[in-house]
C-alpha cells in the first residue's frame, strides 16, 4: 500500500529539480495551501544545510554563495536555518573548531540585529512570523533549497587541527586590538596618523605570529596549519584575488581562488591567517577609498572614468603591494636569526605541504581589461601611499 506524497514532496518534485520560474511558482502554491506542511519543510531545509556541510561548506561559506546568488530573503532564511541546525546538533558544533563557532556568533550577532524581520519556518528557533504572503514565503524558500541542493562539494577544511601550544596566551584582546587600530587607519583622513596605526597593528601581528611559532617549538606542541575561506567578491574579483594572494605569502601563508564560487581558500598557522583576514580588509578598504578619489579627481579635469579604469587602478595597486609586501618578507628573513629561521622553514614546507595535499591541481590565472594607463597609474601611486609597513627584523 503507498502513502500519498506529502505537500512538500510534491512541491519538491515540481520545483527543484527544474529551473523555470513556472516550476517554482507551481512548487510554492503547493506550499501555500497546506501550511500543515510548514514544520516538515523546516526539518527538510536542516536536511540540506547538513548536506552542505558533507560536501566541504561552513556556515560563513554558504551565506556568502546564497547573498552573491540570491537576495537577502534568501540571507536570512538560510541564517535561521543554520542557527536552527546548530541548537539541534550542539556536540558537533562543539567538535567542529574555533572558526566554526565564530561563524555561528557572527550569524547570531546579525538574525538578532534584525530580529522581527525576517521570516520563519513552522518548527524553526526564529519565531518571528513572515511579513510576506505564503505563496511568496514559500517561492523564497524553494528558491534557497534549490541553490543548497546544486551546491558543489568542495575541499573539506580540518576542524580537527592540532590546538596551540600548551600555555600559549589568549589572544582575543590582541586581535581585537589590531583590529580597532586598522579600522582607526582606514578612517582618519590624516595620513600620518593613518601610518602609525597600521605600522603598530604590523608589529602587533608580527609578535603574535612570533611568538606562537617559537612558543609552539620549544614546547615540541603538535602544532599544524590550517585553512580558512576568504570571500573575493565582484567586482574586479581578478584583481582582489593578486591582493589576496600578496597578503598570504608576505604572512607565510598560500592562497587559492576558486573563481566561480567566489572565494580564496587560505592556507597557513592561525596566527598568520587571522594575519591575512585582517590585512587583507583594511588594505581593500583603502585601496577603494583611493580609486574612489582618484576616480572624483579624473571627472573634474573633465575626463569620464570606465570600467576599464577602475580594473586598472586595482591591478596596480595589487601588484605594488605584492611588490612591498615581499620587500618586507624578504627583509624579516635576512634578519632572522638562531632558533627562528629553522622554525619558520619547517612551517613553511608544511604550508607548502598542506596546500599540494588540499589542492593536488591548480592553474595560474592571468589578469585581463588593464588598458588604462591613468587607472594603472593611479592605482600603483595608491599602494605606494597605502600603509603597508615592514615588519620589525625578526629576533
Amino acid at each position: 500500500m503507498s502513502s500519498t506524497p506529502s505537500a512538500v514532496e510534491r512541491a519538491f518534485e515540481a520545483a527543484l529539480y527544474a529551473d523555470s520560474d513556472a516550476a517554482l511558482d507551481t512548487g510554492a502554491s503547493l506550499l501555500a495551501s497546506d501550511p500543515a506542511s510548514d514544520a516538515e519543510l523546516a526539518r527538510r531545509g536542516e536536511e540540506f544545510v547538513e548536506g552542505a556541510w558533507r560536501r566541504g561548506w561552513q556556515p560563513a561559506d554558504v551565506v556568502r554563495i546564497v547573498r552573491r546568488e540570491l537576495d537577502e530573503t534568501h540571507v536570512r532564511l538560510v541564517s535561521a536555518l543554520i542557527l536552527d541546525e546548530s541548537r539541534r546538533n550542539e556536540r558537533n558544533e562543539q567538535a567542529r573548531g574555533p572558526r566554526w563557532t565564530a561563524q555561528l556568533e557572527e550569524l547570531t550577532a546579525e538574525a538578532a540585529g534584525a530580529a522581527g524581520t525576517s521570516g520563519a519556518f513552522g518548527n524553526s528557533g526564529t519565531k518571528a512570523p513572515p511579513r510576506t504572503d505564503r505563496f511568496s514565503y514559500a517561492t523564497a524558500v524553494l528558491g534557497l533549497y534549490r541553490l543548497l541542493l546544486r551546491l558543489p562539494s568542495i575541499e573539506p577544511l580540518d576542524v580537527d587541527v592540532p590546538k596551540r601550544a600548551a600555555g600559549a596566551p589568549k589572544d582575543s584582546r590582541m586581535l581585537t586590538r589590531i583590529r580597532a587600530l586598522l579600522a582607526k587607519a582606514e578612517a582618519t583622513g590624516f595620513p600620518e596618523e593613518a601610518e602609525a596605526l597600521s605600522a603598530k597593528a604590523q608589529e602587533l601581528m608580527a609578535r603574535h605570529s612570533i611568538d606562537e611559532a617559537l612558543l609552539a617549538a620549544r614546547t615540541h606542541a603538535k602544532d599544524a596549519p590550517g585553512a580558512c575561506r576568504i570571500g573575493v567578491d565582484p567586482p574586479y574579483e581578478t584583481a582582489k584575488a593578486v591582493l589576496l594572494d600578496a597578503v598570504s605569502g608576505a604572512n607565510r601563508c598560500r592562497a587559492v581562488w576558486n573563481e566561480a564560487l567566489g572565494f580564496s581558500t587560505v592556507v597557513g598557522f592561525e596566527p598568520d591567517l587571522e594575519a591575512v583576514e585582517l590585512l587583507y580588509t583594511s588594505l581593500l578598504v583603502q585601496a577603494t577609498a583611493a580609486m574612489t578619489k582618484a576616480e572624483a579627481a579624473q571627472r573634474a579635469g573633465g575626463r569620464k572614468r570606465t570600467k576599464s579604469f577602475r580594473q586598472s587602478f586595482l591591478a596596480a595597486y595589487a601588484h605594488r603591494i605584492g611588490d612591498r609586501l615581499a620587500e618586507a618578507a624578504e627583509g624579516q628573513v635576512t634578519a632572522g636569526e638562531g632558533e627562528l629561521l629553522p622554525v619558520l622553514a619547517a612551517r613553511d614546507v608544511a604550508v607548502a605541504d598542506e596546500t599540494e595535499r588540499m589542492f593536488p591541481a591548480t592553474v595560474t590565472t592571468r589578469l585581463r581589461g588593464v588598458n588604462d594607463a591613468a587607472g594603472w597609474e593611479e592605482g600603483a601611486a595608491a599602494a605606494d601611499r597605502a600603509q603597508v609597513r615592514a615588519r620589525p627584523p625578526l629576533r
